[in-house]
């Protein structure tokens, strides 16, 4: 068992904290937000995570996750400090490691001698070397602190299941003994684990977020031709898929990608690739073609319209970026809704999880709590994210209560010969 620290009671650091402790780990996680802390020390979680308030209320029950403010006193007694701080784009697309800096300045006179810092939170090529920068200036001693990289990989929605069963855990460290005491913290879990640099650390998770990124887009790409030359793009995938140089995941066609990942990763790669001097025309593409995908929505939205959108009752389902989250960051579902408020739609939306957040998000967007109230006198439903609860609809009850029955399926989650049969104009995409 290791005593170990995580900074940051987000998202990402949450699902570290709550899965180390099930990993039999002394943790105690901190965080600045007084409120937010005194929730989960009654196991009270805010974030919406499959099994992760099971896996808080464990770690209190059993005493191993405690939780605290302030990075300062959660360091001292830790072996190894986890930082899982936000590291938003900036305006030139870069990482924002302001918040990194910030604890490490908190942090640096509190560690105790011979303890790992390890950076999980996504952090550009040079993040280690930064951080140990940061740390000679507040503490004359820096050979008794070491400085580690160890990427997260987790998709929102089923985060704990991808900690405990994770593809790869990847350690990127300078110094091989580091290399070998962080990688002992994962020793019950069964994955490969990858030792290297910290740079190539660093810029595998960039790599594989990005080149993900790229599959969306191509996949969105074929989807759009589908259509212009009337083949289906669910057959297309299938016969891609079989292919295992291929595979079948992230072939789904839809409005785009969204989350907190790949849209700030993509940029972060690129304003890498550019003080780099490489033009990383590829991946810059895939992110145009990705932006290109929100404005084609609309269109869709427009031509079921009657072509135009100027005073167009629209109803929205989903506004959250993937289903089984209440993530609104870099939705496209929000994307398009505040395109079609821009060219004159009413739009009134639902979601379940996240639609009064959302509200803010959007000047003139109106949120209700129910799908059907959603619909009432619209003259086109635009399917945004995948909830289940979308797929077994009363489409019957919808279709009576749209004025005109016109639905844009963007997630492809409906069967289009139902929906036609039962009086509805259905368009796809890629279909």
């Amino acid at each position: 068992m290791s005593r170990v620290a995580v900074i940051g009671a987000g998202y990402v650091g949450l699902t570290t904290a709550a899965c180390l402790a099930h990993l039999g780990h002394d943790v105690v996680c901190a965080d600045i937000d007084e409120r937010r802390v005194a929730e989960l020390r009654k196991g009270e979680v805010s974030i919406l995570e499959d099994g992760l308030p099971e896996l808080v209320a464990e770690g209190l029950q059993a005493r191993r996750l405690r939780f605290i403010v302030g990075a300062a006193a959660a360091a001292p007694e830790a072996e190894f400090v986890f930082l899982c701080v936000p590291t938003p784009q900036g305006d030139d697309g870069a990482a924002d490691l302001s918040f990194v800096e910030d604890v490490v300045r908190e942090i640096a006179a509190a560690l105790r001698a011979g303890s790992v810092i390890v950076n999980k939170s996504t952090m550009p090529v040079g993040s280690t070397r930064l951080v140990r920068r940061r740390l000679a200036e507040h503490r004359p001693h820096l050979d008794d602190i070491k400085v580690a990289s160890n990427p997260e990989f987790l998709r929102e929605g089923t985060a704990v299941h991808d900690f405990l069963n994770p593809a790869r855990v990847v350690i990127g460290c300078d110094d091989a003994g580091t290399a070998v005491r962080v990688s002992d913290l994962y020793r019950t879990v069964n994955a490969p684990i990858l030792v290297t640099d910290a740079a190539s650390a660093e810029m595998i998770k960039y790599a594989s977020n990005a080149f993900l990124a790229t599959k969306i887009s191509f996949v969105n790409a074929i989807a759009n031709l589908c259509e212009a030359v009337d083949a289906d793009v669910r057959d297309v995938t299938l016969g891609m898929g079989y292919d295992p140089r291929i595979g079948f995941e992230f072939l789904n066609p839809g409005p785009g990608y969204g989350g907190s990942c790949f849209p700030k990763d993509t940029a972060a790669l690129l304003h890498t690739a550019f003080r780099a001097g490489y033009s990383f025309s590829l991946l810059q593409g895939a992110v145009d073609v990705n932006r290109r995908q929100h404005e084609r929505m609309v269109e869709k939205v427009s031509m079921l319209a009657g072509g135009q959108l100027e005073g167009v009752q629209v109803a929205a389902w989903g506004l959250t970026f993937k289903a089984d989250t209440d993530d609104l960051r870099d939705s496209p579902a929000i994307a398009i809704v505040r395109r079609l408020i821009e060219q004159g739609a009413r739009v009134r939306a639902y979601d379940p999880a996240a639609g009064e957040r959302a509200a803010a998000l959007v000047d003139g967007l109106e949120v209700v709590i129910d799908p059907y109230d959603a619909v009432r006198e619209a003259r086109v439903l635009a399917l945004l994210t995948e909830w289940d609860e979308f797929r077994w609809a009363d489409f019957e009850r919808v279709h009576d209560l749209m004025e005109v029955p016109a639905l844009l399926d963007a997630r492809n989650l409906l069967d289009p010969v139902a929906l036609r049969r039962r009086g509805f104009t259905y368009h796809g995409v890629g279909r």
